[in-house]
């Protein structure tokens, strides 16, 4: 484990390691080492000066879905209850930032960025394991989702959300945001 200011942040190996006790299906696991891959992309590319943990963008960027592969099962919601699993095993950074990472809390557009941001984004443009537009993710969002009026308008009033985090870390990169993404092996 290494060591953040007031927490540890399990390695890369470590959370492989949560990723399989909490038997996440294969393919879950595979879009969260994506989010990880675009989450390091946006952290990689942040201009001089800026800077987030980039240990815990990893680490909350690869469990961010920990709970998602029961929660279809039990319909439980996903983020609050890996956000409290996080806090459980020790780890209440990176429950934070699970526990947002479905819609983000208390976002200043005008703020220094945050790595529930970067999670949170990442997670917007990764389609099952594939790197997608936003517009692209929202119609799969609908599709798979959006059963009820209700639940349509909320996707649709988070991608608002979306959007501004977009615009945000923009602003803090180096490079155009999809620049960045292109280089993703």
């Amino acid at each position: 484990m290494k060591e953040n200011s007031t927490e540890r942040i399990p390695t890369r190996d470590e959370c492989e390691e949560l990723m399989a006790r909490y038997a996440m299906l294969p393919n879950i696991v595979e879009h969260s080492r994506q989010v990880m891959r675009v989450s390091l992309a946006v952290a990689d590319h942040l201009k001089d000066g800026v800077s987030v943990n980039r240990d815990l963008v990893m680490a909350a960027a690869l469990l961010h879905d920990i709970t998602k592969t029961r929660s279809l099962k039990t319909k439980e919601k996903h983020a609050a209850s890996g956000g409290a699993l996080l806090r459980e095993l020790g780890f209440p950074s990176i429950a934070e930032i699970i526990e947002q990472h479905v819609v983000i809390q208390n976002l200043d557009p005008e703020g220094a960025i945050e790595e529930k941001e970067i999670v949170y984004y990442a997670d917007k443009r990764v389609m099952h394991n594939t790197i997608v537009s936003l517009e692209e993710r929202a119609r799969d969002l609908l599709k798979r989702y959006g059963v009820t009026e209700e639940i349509r308008t909320q996707i649709l009033r988070n991608w608002e959300q979306v959007k501004v985090v977009e615009q945000k870390i923009a602003g803090f990169l180096k490079t155009d945001i999809h620049n960045a993404l292109q280089k993703i092996a």
